[in-house]
């Protein structure tokens, strides 16, 4: 009995122990997200708020009575918000679309044939990152300088086609099918390029959506690159032309008119990643595995 009574006492104690950390993991998660989420609300709060309201706070509110939709109309007719949106759409969507193809075949390349330096090849492949991006960049904007490919939406994309992480990710990937699916494909008189579309692709989905929803947020959030690029207002991107929004006084006098343009520009990103968040994770989480 006596027995009983103390394995019931340690249990006892073990479950409270438990719920003790619990609560303080739960307090310091949402003390963590709080601090996150912070900036976000405050941005979609100053873009409800009218110019008088803003300018009118000596001390900042964290709610407004009045919220007004304004805003959201002065971004889009004051500058050629619409424009940038179309740009940036046209420049992820070709530039995530030529990536795809040219990560696939190169990974499956490293993943499955067997050519003379294979591996010596990988291995210098993947010491380009160790490159600072700094450097790359001074490297593409004199070639594409000289290819007469500023303000295009050539000179935008091309540097952008490739990625030795993408094409590492999808390399271990493909690695984690059985060699006896491509052995027996091979026996069977499949193509190379018929394996790969019909077998490698469809199981390795979950990491191709992973690699495409990241290189989308990339592209859409590229910054760097279109400024150095472009200085042609027909080819800005979102990103380089809310800069100019800011820079043109726009932003500077209208804050709450900015932060609505800053709104609309990254609630697709928003949207994307809540849809999408699982397969991103499930993907990196098969890229890493291997077995």
């Amino acid at each position: 009995m006596s027995k009983n009574l103390d394995y019931d006492k340690i249990e006892k104690t073990a479950k409270q122990k438990k719920t003790v950390q619990d609560s303080i993991v739960y307090v310091l998660l949402t003390i963590w997200a709080l601090v996150v989420l912070f900036p976000f609300y405050w941005m979609l709060l100053t873009s409800v708020k009218s110019y008088s309201a803003y300018n009118s706070e000596y001390v900042p509110k964290l709610f407004t009575l009045s919220p007004t939709l304004q805003n959201y109309a002065d971004a889009f007719t004051t500058v050629p918000l619409a424009r940038y949106f179309a740009n940036t759409l046209i420049f992820t969507v070709i530039t995530t679309a030529i990536m795809l193809v040219v990560t696939v075949l190169a990974a499956f390349a490293f993943a499955r044939l067997e050519f003379k330096g294979k591996n010596l090849l990988f291995t210098l492949f993947l010491s380009l990152m160790m490159i600072p991006g700094e450097l790359v960049v001074i490297t593409n904007y004199v070639t594409i300088t000289n290819m007469d490919l500023r303000n295009t939406f050539a000179g935008l994309i091309l540097p952008s086609v490739t990625s030795v992480f993408y094409i590492y990710l999808l390399k271990e990937n493909f690695e984690q099918i059985p060699d006896e699916l491509y052995y027996a494909a091979k026996v069977d008189g499949t193509s190379d390029f018929r394996y790969l579309r019909r077998v490698m692709i469809p199981i390795c989905k979950p990491t191709l959506i992973t690699v495409t929803i990241l290189k989308v947020i990339e592209c859409w959030n590229s910054y760097v690159w279109p400024r150095l690029i472009t200085d042609d207002e027909t080819y800005f991107l979102v990103s380089n032309g809310i800069q100019e929004i800011r820079e043109n006084g726009f932003g500077r006098e209208n804050i709450p008119a900015m932060m609505a343009a800053v709104v609309v520009i990254s609630v697709p990103l928003i949207v994307l990643f809540l849809i999408f968040h699982k397969k991103i994770m499930e993907g990196v989480a098969r890229g890493g595995t291997k077995g």
